[in-house]
């Protein structure tokens, strides 16, 4: 498929768009290897590339993003910044990624 993040091509700092929703994330961790990052469960791609026609979002990823939040799963060593909200859900391939959650602070006794 023109314009799929295939192996290699992922990295910190990449920016990405739904195929099927108005959703747009920023890479903040991307780990080695192949990556199938997807949104409503079809694959995103390069920003600059325009969104498919034809497409509706699959059930099961309609869950939806959030503008600033962390979507993350640590075992995979991803972690993707919404930076534009949309109907899709964020996944790797079949796995939906979590919402990442903030870090407790710590005690003030």
């Amino acid at each position: 498929m023109r314009g799929a993040v295939v192996a290699g091509e992922l990295k910190a700092g990449a920016r990405l768009r739904s195929s099927v929703c108005p959703t747009e994330v920023a890479v903040v961790k991307a780990p080695a290897g192949a990556v199938d990052v997807r949104c409503g469960g079809h694959p995103m791609v390069p920003i600059a590339d325009a969104p498919g026609a034809g497409v509706s979002i699959v059930p099961g990823f309609d869950e939806g993003t959030l503008i600033g939040k962390r979507y993350a799963d640590a075992d995979l060593g991803v972690e993707l910044l919404c930076t534009k909200a949309g109907g899709g859900s964020l996944s790797i391939g079949e796995r939906l990624l979590p919402l990442k959650s903030a870090k407790p602070l710590p005690s003030s006794d």
